[in-house]
């Protein structure tokens, strides 16, 4: 038997070729304990029930779960692009978030498309001083190299606006090495560290500490860029958007009411011609 320093949601870990070989709960799928296992599997493994001595929870007992759900997986450990739960479907990107509206089991997506930006950022509590920038970037530099394995080039800027911090990852499909973790695996590791729920093995969270000093995080979101923009529909948009859309549309039936009530008015009914609604189409779109 070995441990996985990597991964503690694992079972049945033995030596092999010299390495610590774990099988993923949930799934049963050999992970390498050398590096990050993928985001699937971890989701994964969470649904089924966690490791490190605690009990499966009752059927009925629920929490706040961030967008967990119980992914379909690949044997090589990515997200399948079609994702359901029950009758309902939809499809997700590499980081296996949602991508599209919920259907029915008769979605179709055609390809996992790839999340090549991640965007993290964190609000710092209130301070007396500034942190400083230069120390801020090397240790979040360092912490992603190091403790996630990312390799540096995909960590395009650290960004310090006092309180808030920005890291962008950047991989595009054709930048990826064979071997390199992927930006989703390294988000998903560091977004559980700040929130207390370790994955590695020993427990010990991410202590964020500039020039010595702690630095306490009070809220952290990410963001997603995808290679192929998301297919939201019309339901999916903000009240506010509908709003302004909607008033858009009562403006130009308005202009058309008035234009037709003119020209009564003069006694010359005339149709509006298509060429005018064509020319108020264009200036409404422009």
């Amino acid at each position: 038997a070995c441990v996985c320093q990597k991964n503690k949601r694992v079972t049945n870990c033995r030596t092999e070729n010299g390495q610590c070989q774990c099988d993923a709960i949930g799934s049963g799928v050999t992970v390498d304990c050398t590096t990050l296992t993928s985001k699937c599997l971890l989701m994964k493994a969470e649904v089924m029930g966690s490791k490190s001595g605690r009990r499966e929870k009752p059927k009925d007992a629920f929490e706040d779960t961030d967008g967990l759900y119980d992914p379909e997986c690949e044997n090589s450990g990515a997200f399948k692009a079609k994702q359901c739960n029950g009758t309902t479907c939809w499809c997700v990107n590499t980081a296996g978030v949602r991508r599209t509206d919920k259907h029915d089991s008769d979605l179709k997506c055609s390809q996992l498309v790839r999340t090549m930006w991640i965007i993290i950022e964190m609000k710092h509590a209130e301070r007396n001083s500034p942190l400083n920038t230069e120390s801020l970037k090397k240790f979040f530099t360092d912490t992603i190299t190091n403790r996630y394995q990312l390799n540096g080039r995909y960590i395009t800027s650290v960004l310090y606006e006092n309180p808030y911090i920005t890291i962008d990852l950047k991989q595009n499909s054709s930048d990826k090495s064979l071997g390199d973790v992927d930006i989703a695996d390294v988000a998903y590791y560091f977004e559980k560290d700040l929130k207390g729920q370790s994955i590695f093995y020993n427990n010990a969270g991410l202590n964020v500490s500039i020039d010595n000093e702690p630095v306490t995080l009070e809220k952290t979101v990410v963001y997603y860029v995808d290679e192929i923009a998301p297919e939201f529909s019309m339901k999916s948009l903000t009240p506010g958007l509908i709003a302004v859309i909607v008033v858009i549309v009562i403006a130009v039936v308005a202009a058309i009411v008035v234009l037709v009530l003119t020209r009564r008015r003069k006694g010359k009914y005339v149709k509006a011609e298509v060429k005018e609604m064509n020319e108020m189409h264009r200036g409404l779109n422009a």
